[in-house]
């Protein structure tokens, strides 16, 4: 009996599973899954991956011009300050005693002999009022050493014998010639 039962149940609950079955293997438009999050993630990637390379681009350009414009601005500073130095060595030459006096003595300026002076109470001038003369010329520059007799060459006067078989006159003459002198 429970054979029966089972093979009856299974006929009348057979219709209604292969009605299901067939319900559920029939097609039918499933609606699509969303993937667009995707999109917004690998664009945001690139977009910063795009701006961080431009970015180190333009970093290593500006620090190149800033390269190019500090070594210029040290080669100038260089040339300023040996220019610089140049001036200052040609105002010390010009602010020397020696050549103020030159150029003094080259316009004409001449030292007086004797020093006046002024009394500011009385205003009366005190000193000798010769007048400066070009004789009174201040020595600037001083004389050049004399060289001691021991360092002076003497003087030795060789005389070279005429040939043999030449007289002295001829000699003299033969040597006139060569040199284009003796007229």
């Amino acid at each position: 009996m429970s054979d029966r039962m089972t093979t009856a149940g299974l006929a009348r609950a057979l219709p209604r599973v292969a009605e299901t079955a067939v319900e559920r293997a029939r097609l039918r438009v499933v609606p699509r899954t969303r993937r667009a999050t995707r999109v917004p993630f690998v664009s945001l990637v690139t977009v910063l991956l795009l701006g961080g390379v431009v970015g180190l681009l333009f970093f290593n350009t500006s620090m190149q011009q800033t390269s190019f414009t500090i070594s210029r601005l040290q080669d100038q500073a260089t040339y300023l300050d040996a220019q610089q130095e140049s001036l200052q060595m040609d105002l010390q030459r010009l602010q020397d005693p020696q050549t103020i006096a030159r150029r003094a003595q080259a316009m004409g300026l001449t030292i007086p002999a004797a020093p006046l002076f002024l009394e500011l109470g009385s205003g009366r001038v005190v000193g000798d009022r010769s007048a400066a003369t070009t004789r009174d010329k201040v020595q600037l520059e001083p004389a050049p050493p004399t060289l001691p007799s021991a360092l002076v060459p003497q003087r030795r006067v060789v005389v070279v014998p005429p040939p043999e078989g030449v007289l002295p006159r001829e000699a003299s003459r033969g040597a006139q010639r060569r040199t284009g002198s003796g007229r």
